[in-house]
């Protein structure tokens, strides 16, 4: 069985120990409340536990090395020991990689523990501990406390109240993703995700789960959702329908079509079926039409009443689980885990990174508007971008030409990739994605390439932001229009993401390692 995490990363003041500023007295550390049951909780569950903390005050003469490490044996004496003690020393004049929000530390602390970031979970009580931990790939939970900022508040991926709350939701999650045993290893199992291309590729990591378990996996996808299915790793073949009652612009409803569906569905000789929806979606329709196919075992989310159109009513997702989890928590309840070795990120077949890169790719389109960045303002970030350097490229999709020339300018270039498998390999050689929509963003982190995320509140983003790939969130996660789920941005002047400035992108360029292409160059060379 494949876990989600090998380790849990704790930042040190004010996260397991009292906050006591520039402390260099042994005498003076006092564990927080329920600390040293809930470490030792993870420690029996099998997890790797480290710290990685910023102690500015060795560079500032506030205490020594020595009494440094005396606190750091008493934080242990407490709490039980740790499997790495991850240091940045330096003040924020110093610019190295370590001090957090860097993601230094977190990658020193994932490599010193056997594992990488993308398998680790980093628990801070600041903003700086949730920046870091997105930049290295991992995961984040945020534990407010008096000093903790409203906006790194809105901005955390998931918010605990206390360090014992942080450490049930690990736990919480780490359950949902295990699968209950299975009595007999099934023929042909049907996958359905009759969504868009980014809803597709997230559900990527279930799917290859059913498919560790079973002899054939066959795919049902919409048309939206096609390209993406025929990337997905796992996949024996594809049935492509457009479901009336899952798709935005739906077809009439007619007894040809249903038959014709149901008629596919024969054909394939599905043994069982996993039905993956968004939350807005009820799997209750297609299930009757798996049961007329003849398919004996169903498996879905449902907070209805299913009566028998169901044999696995999956429930109790918790909010704020990002989709390749929630997609797995539904596969698990199924039955289907992934095996060992493979480390749940998303993926794609047929595509591969071949280093860093020498550009920078800028994507402007955007599925909906309210996930859109301005135009003029994508503009100034790409001017800026070449100005300093770096080779931008202004990507295209269907009807995105004119978008992608004017955000452009003259000073980078347009592509436009025919098919999603181009767009794929362009990601897959670029140094990072500056993107607001969510579905490049996905295919992004499917080829293992940093994002720097404009990201409209509009849906959570521990939900659906870059999964288990170096990120930077950008723009207000506090706007008016959080978690309204709306399609045209509610509010005047999209606060969000019009916000966002040139500077901004540069910096997140930096943090997340990027280079002008001359300096990539040399780098390669």
């Amino acid at each position: 069985m494949s876990r989600l995490y090998d380790a849990v990363l704790f930042d040190r003041d004010g996260t397991i120990i009292v906050d006591v500023p520039y402390n260099g007295d042994a005498g003076k550390v006092e564990a927080v409340p329920g600390a040293r049951a809930a470490l030792d909780r993870l420690r029996a569950a099998g997890l790797r536990l480290g710290v990685v903390t910023n102690q500015s005050g060795l560079a500032r003469g506030r205490f020594t090395a020595e009494q440094l490490t005396q606190v750091n044996e008493r934080v242990e004496e407490l709490l039980g020991p740790f499997g790495t003690w991850q240091i940045c020393p330096h003040d924020d004049t110093a610019g190295c990689s370590c001090r957090k929000p860097r993601p230094g530390l977190i990658e020193a602390a994932a490599a010193a523990l056997g594992t990488t970031p993308e398998r680790c979970v980093v628990v801070g009580d600041i903003g700086r501990d949730m920046e870091a931990a997105l930049a290295a790939g991992a995961a984040g939970i945020l534990v407010p406390t008096p000093v903790t900022l409203p906006g790194e508040v809105d901005a955390a991926p998931t918010v605990a109240g206390t360090l014992t709350a942080a450490v049930d939701l690990i736990l919480a999650r780490e359950e949902l993703v295990t699968a209950v045993p299975r009595r007999r290893r099934p023929g042909t199992v049907l996958a359905v995700r009759s969504d868009s291309a980014g809803d597709v590729l997230v559900t990527g990591p279930a799917i290859r789960a059913i498919a560790h378990h079973s002899e054939r996996v066959v795919l049902l996808c919409g048309l939206r959702g096609r390209a993406a299915a025929e990337l997905l790793p796992g996949v024996d073949e594809l049935i492509e329908w457009k479901l009336p009652w899952i798709d935005p612009e739906p077809d009439p409803v007619r007894d040809a079509d249903l038959d014709g569906l149901v008629g596919r569905l024969r054909g394939a000789r599905i043994d069982e079926a996993v039905v993956f929806t968004s939350y807005h979606q009820s799997a209750l329709p297609l299930a009757l039409l798996l049961r007329q196919a003849g398919v004996e075992r169903i498996t879905a989310i449902s907070e209805d009443y299913p009566g028998s159109l169901l044999d696995v009513r999956h429930r109790g997702v918790p909010p704020g689980v990002p989709e390749p989890e929630r997609a797995r928590s539904v596969a698990a309840a199924a039955g289907f885990t992934l095996p060992d070795a493979d480390d749940g990120a998303l993926r794609v077949r047929g595509v591969r990174r071949r280093g860093s890169g020498e550009y920078v790719v800028v994507h402007p389109g955007a599925s909906v508007e309210a996930r859109s960045c301005p135009p003029e303002q994508l503009r100034a970030i790409v001017g800026t971008l070449a100005g300093a350097g770096f080779r931008v490229l202004v990507t295209a999709g269907p009807g995105e030409k004119t978008l992608a020339a004017y955000v452009a300018g003259t000073v980078a270039e347009v592509e436009t990739p025919p098919t999603l498998t181009d767009l794929a390999q362009l990601l897959a050689d670029a140094a990072c994605l500056v993107v607001g929509n969510t579905g490049p963003a996905h295919l992004a982190a499917a080829v293992g390439t940093p994002v720097v995320s404009l990201f409209a509140p509009t849906v959570p983003y521990a939900q659906w932001g870059p999964y288990r790939v170096p990120a930077v969130r950008l723009g207000v996660a506090g706007a008016p229009c959080r978690d309204t789920r709306a399609t045209v941005c509610p509010v005047p002047g999209h606060p969000c993401l019009s916000t966002i400035g040139p500077d901004d992108v540069l910096a997140a360029l930096t943090r997340l390692g990027a280079r002008p292409a001359e300096l990539a160059r040399e780098v390669a060379a």
